[in-house]
């Protein structure tokens, strides 16, 4: 599927590179690829170094990018939780232990390929990730936007590279603070130890912020439910932050040290739901953001899933 556009060069445009004009002409793409769609001047295969003239007749067929992902491998394993949908974006709401997109340990199932199966996503984010801006790990729910439209991806691209939105978490931690709010700031790179892992470190990596608020506290239990602010998007950020400041997420493997949180733990049905629940109980509560085209503002909230309500419940009855 492809479109044509055609342009004509006026007086301010005589002396200038075809392919500046076209950037012009056509923000919503980059120079780069731009000099991949076929172009014609004045009827003729055209060079992008030409220099137009008063009156050239500039036509340029825009391909459609097609994403890689195998249409026998789109599937409908979950039904997805749409919080709202236009021709540009859909939002979703992400359930906790489904994979973002396909990789090598996972070739079906998630939820790139869900959402293949009920609409379109952009082929910019890649021949497994189309329309992925940005990514939750599989045990984090929550909203997700994703692009349908290439000039929502670019769009949403810029959004989160500038971080012109507001994204706030919600974790259930171990740990009960002095303090009813705290920010948390320091750099984040890859553990030299263990590559799977982040950690914060004095130099080099990259600076990482996060607003933390106390929503509520079981002294009995010691655990609270904190509101986390993104102030940037580092992998495993709100993980990474709070585990370093002594307050891990729960149900976290690999930054929640449960091993030695669990031998505190009296309650009897909340040591089962410890030891049995699969996923850090952190969730994508609220994702803020103007809309990559049509400029409205956009606010999403995706409430506290089952498994954290019934976490809640356990907890409310402890005090």
């Amino acid at each position: 599927m492809s479109d044509i556009r055609e342009f004509f060069a006026t007086d301010a445009d005589a002396g200038i590179r075809l392919d500046k004009f076209l950037v012009v002409k056509l923000p919503e793409f980059s120079r780069s690829e731009i000099q991949r769609f076929p172009v014609t001047l004045n009827g003729a295969a055209a060079k992008f170094a030409t220099r137009l003239r008063v009156g050239d007749i500039v036509r340029i067929e825009i391909i459609a990018q097609q994403t890689d992902v195998a249409s026998e491998n789109i599937s409908t394993d979950f039904d997805l939780d749409i919080l709202f949908e236009d021709d540009d974006i859909i939002v979703v709401n992400k359930p906790r232990g489904v994979v973002m997109y396909p990789s090598a340990g996972n070739k079906t199932g998630t939820l790139v390929q869900n959402i293949l199966a009920h609409t379109h996503l952009s082929a910019l984010g890649g021949a497994t990730r189309p329309g992925v801006v940005h990514r939750l790990d599989k045990d984090t729910s929550g909203v997700m936007v994703f692009a349908k439209s290439d000039a929502a991806f670019r769009g949403l691209v810029k959004i989160f590279s500038a971080h012109d939105l507001t994204r706030k978490y919600i974790a259930f931690v171990w740990g009960v603070p002095n303090w009813d709010g705290a920010d948390i700031t320091g750099n984040i790179a890859r553990s030299s130890r263990n590559r799977q892992k982040m950690t914060m470190v004095k130099t080099g990596g990259k600076p990482a912020h996060t607003v933390v608020n106390v929503a509520d506290v079981w002294t009995r239990a010691g655990v609270s439910l904190f509101r986390c602010t993104l102030m940037t998007g580092r992998t495993h950020q709100i993980r990474v932050h709070l585990s370093a400041h002594g307050f891990p997420v729960l149900c976290d493997p690999t930054y929640g040290r449960m091993s030695n949180r669990l031998a505190s733990v009296k309650n009897t049905e909340l040591l089962d739901f410890l030891k049995n629940h699969n996923g850090q109980m952190l969730h994508a509560e609220i994702l803020d953001f103007v809309h990559p085209v049509t400029g409205e503002k956009m606010h999403f909230k995706a409430h506290m899933p089952d498994d954290m309500l019934e976490l809640r419940a356990i907890l409310d009855e402890i005090g």
